[in-house]
């Protein structure tokens, strides 16, 4: 096992056994991962994308010593997570965006000062660290305020404290800026990416549905899909796999159905929502002439084109070339296409 590696997944499998009521059909199993190899260098900022359900979040609990493999194996700093997990939990940490953590009687500065004895720092680190992390997150101003009295924003710039507390050899962040503004994620973006580029050896593996964050902050992305891994490589190399495709994005006005459009002549990939009003097309096409029946089609469909862009493919393409939908299409209402 190479020690220039961080993570290193062969052939990891995890199954989960659905309970059913007597009587009630369907299958009995549920496969989260299958065959996953992958390999994360000491030092990178790795990202992993994957719609909801592809198998990030299982993946991740197997990394950290939460859940056991049904199949394969995993090592996180060379150690296996099944055989040795009290050795791997030493030398990692986790966060998760939208999770809160703590005491909500204990103030931010004695609930930090908690996970500081949990991590064995001793008295002179652990408050140098407190005071840094919340100076970085703009606590510090909050060091005294209780908890409870806090808003949800603010507890998950605690939470994002916290992670960095123990000074980790491997870092996991699950969506660590979902639901913060934008301010506040630029400015834990910025730190994430200067703590790994400080640090030599120190590693992060991030899951985000923001792709415009994975293509800023990674230096390799994997892309995951119900349970296998589709592609791992840069973010630039990943965006020359759609070299020579045409690329476009249309906003309509709204539209009843979408799903003809997938079968349109010319077109590679489609993935289509409704947003603030207006229904938003995204297209990869094998040429430009194939965006004609595009835009017969939005006009037979009774829909006015708002506005239309031709772009350079993004993450984002990559992603709905390999996985057929993008990760905003989750979070759209039913006619999203799937």
């Amino acid at each position: 096992m190479s020690q220039m590696l961080a993570v290193k997944t062969e052939n990891l499998g995890r199954v989960y056994q659905i309970k059913r009521k007597r009587g009630e059909s369907g299958p009995t199993t549920l496969v989260a991962l299958e065959g996953v190899n992958l390999e994360v260098r000491q030092g990178e900022l790795f990202g992993l994308l994957g719609p909801n359900g592809a198998g990030k979040t299982t993946l991740i609990k197997i990394l950290t010593t939460l859940l056991t493999p049904t199949s394969g194996r995993a090592f996180v700093d060379g150690i296996d997570v099944v055989e040795n997990p009290q050795e791997v939990r030493r030398r990692i940490n986790m966060v998760s965006g939208g999770e809160t953590c703590g005491y909500g009687l204990l103030t931010v500065e004695e609930n930090l000062w908690m996970f500081t004895q949990f991590y064995g720092l001793d008295f002179k680190t652990a408050r140098e660290r407190i005071q840094y992390m919340l100076e970085v997150v703009g606590l510090a101003d909050r060091a005294k305020t209780k908890v409870y009295h806090l808003s949800t924003g603010m507890k998950q710039k605690m939470n994002f404290a916290r992670g960095f507390l123990n000074d980790p050899q491997i870092l996991f962040l699950d969506e660590p800026t979902l639901g913060l503004d934008v301010q506040t994620s630029r400015i834990l973006r910025d730190f994430v990416k200067r703590w790994v580029r400080e640090r030599p050896g120190k590693t992060i593996l991030l899951t985000t549905h923001y792709m415009v964050e994975a293509d800023e902050l990674c230096d390799r992305v994997a892309i995951i899909d119900q349970g296998r891994i589709l592609a791992c490589d840069t973010p630039a190399n990943l965006k020359k796999r759609l070299q020579g495709a045409s690329v476009f994005k249309l906003q309509t006005t709204p539209l009843d159905t979408l799903e003809h459009f997938k079968q349109l002549p010319g077109v590679t990939q489609f993935a289509g929502h409704r947003r603030n009003g207006h229904t938003e097309l995204n297209f990869i096409l094998e040429d430009e002439n194939a965006l004609v029946k595009v835009l017969d089609a939005v006009q037979a469909k009774g829909g006015h084109l708002l506005s239309l862009e031709k772009r350079e493919p993004t993450l984002e393409d990559v992603f709905i070339h390999l996985v057929g939908r993008g990760l905003s299409d989750e979070e759209s209402p039913p006619e999203r296409i799937l």
